[in-house]
């Protein structure tokens, strides 16, 4: 039991679980955590499953690290109540029958003679010290006075404050990797969304992107009505580093982009020759609209995404959600023969995959070697705010700890615990004064402070 209780009160050990657990936490802040297998896939390859594997794609939730930290929390407990025990006796404990000798051999130290009687050169004594703000015991055995003058007894428990301040932020930690939750909100204006893991739900009233001059984002602001019970109850405007916090909810905002699955287009259609401005039609994403003039009787646009690719496969796909290259999949018809079929594109109108499907046999042309021209002349989509909704209940947690630890820190630095021992005792009509004292830091100002604390003593009433 013993070899155990010192394996755990060991300071190398808590060395290498630190050493450890910052390891791990910078592998956990380089990896990100909690993506889907298809994200670790795209982005590590065949290193993917190894990094499953060995849990630190949920680092913080797995058994290992969670391991490491109980053990940290062992070792930091077994060390802080190993050593309470003998600070408490320090700090709170009666008077030692410590002899003259011994108190006037402490550093700093002093032996005097008062011409006071017994009594009276106590009285003095005590009120000397208790004008310093001085905490007394006395004991009086054998015809001697003995009086222990403390300050400062909490300066003796910063480390243990410390400790504990450590303890705390491991259990906020653990909640937190446990039972903390994050999901992304992908609100459009109107609309509404639940809020995972809680009773309640959020709308987006307004989203505004706000830009610098020069074009850049300056700053994305949504404003956000909390729905709860159906009815609304609380009306924030979130933007970056600007969260709202409703029930232990925080929402951030992270992001923002374009809901093209209900984008609407506007085409220009154009005859043979080109000259005359050509005949616009608006219309969505997904929808088949008549037309009724003699070249066109209907148009569709089949698909549309908002950066053309082609990926894997030769699949057309969106290279990201931003219209940095749209193009429309167009369709049009006259009666039921089909003449034109490909994709357009906004930045590149000349360029395209459309041909024709009639009798004339020319791509591009239609019956009588006739030929249409589409063009995508305008497109827009309802913008959408991306809120990332974290609940977190380890986090009060971790301030505790954090101002349990700097609690700690400054007592043990800046409020450094004092002691005085004076032994009184009566010899050939005079009072013998034997006084010495201790501090565990900031010596040099102690000891001015005792050597004017004995000066006052020393000088005639």
């Amino acid at each position: 039991m013993r070899s155990v209780w010192r394996f755990f009160s060991s300071v190398r050990l808590a060395i290498v679980l630190i050493i450890l657990i910052t390891l791990a936490s910078i592998v956990g802040t380089l990896i990100p955590q909690g993506r889907g297998a298809a994200q670790y896939a795209a982005r590590y390859g065949g290193l993917a499953g190894p990094l499953a594997a060995l849990q630190l794609t949920n680092l913080y939730r797995s058994g290992w690290y969670l391991a490491l930290l109980l053990l940290l929390a062992v070792n930091i407990l077994v060390c802080t109540v190993s050593r309470l025990g003998p600070k408490r006796r320090r700090a709170f404990g009666p008077a030692p029958g410590t002899e003259a000798e011994a108190v006037a051999a402490m550093r700093p130290g002093a032996r005097l003679r008062l011409p006071h009687p017994l009594a009276a050169a106590k009285d003095r004594i005590v009120a000397e010290l208790e004008g310093q703000r001085y905490r007394l015991a006395e004991s009086a055995k054998d015809g001697k006075i003995r009086i222990l003058a403390r300050k400062r007894r909490l300066g003796w428990f910063g480390s243990d404050i410390v400790h504990l301040g450590l303890l705390v932020i491991i259990a906020g930690g653990v909640a937190s990797g446990l039972l903390g939750r994050r999901a992304d909100l992908a609100l459009i204006e109107g609309r509404t969304a639940a809020v995972p893991h809680a009773s309640f739900a959020v709308r987006l009233d307004a989203f505004e992107t706000e830009y610098y001059p020069g074009g850049a984002v300056k700053d994305w602001k949504s404003t956000v009505t909390v729905v709860e019970g159906g009815a609304p109850v609380l009306t924030r405007v979130v933007e970056v580093n600007h969260p709202l916090t409703y029930r232990g909810v925080s929402f951030y905002q992270q992001r923002y982009g374009w809901d093209w699955s209900g984008a609407r287009l506007v085409l220009e259609l154009r005859t043979p020759g080109g000259q005359a401005p050509g005949r616009t039609i608006s219309l969505k994403a997904g929808e088949t609209v008549e037309v009724g003039s003699t070249d066109v009787t209907r148009i569709a646009v089949r698909r549309f995404v908002p950066d053309f690719v082609i990926g894997d496969g030769n699949r057309v796909q969106s290279r990201s959600n931003a219209p940095d290259n749209p193009a429309a999949l167009v369709e049009a018809w006259k009666g039921e023969e089909r003449v034109f079929a490909g994709w357009v594109f906004a930045k590149f109108p000349d360029f395209g995959q459309g041909h024709g499907a009639g009798p004339g046999g020319k791509p591009g042309e239609g019956p009588g070697g006739s030929k249409l021209s589409v063009a995508l002349k305008d497109y827009a989509a309802a913008p959408f705010s991306v809120l990332e909704a974290a609940s977190d209940p380890g986090a009060n947690l971790i301030w505790l700890g954090c101002a349990l630890v700097m609690a700690g820190l400054f007592l043990a630095f800046y409020w450094p615990p004092r002691e005085i021992r004076v032994v009184l005792e009566e010899a050939a009509g005079r009072v013998e004064l034997a006084a010495g004292g201790h501090a565990p830091k900031s010596r040099e100002a102690f000891r001015s402070e005792f050597e004017a604390i004995i000066e006052t003593i020393r000088r005639p009433a």
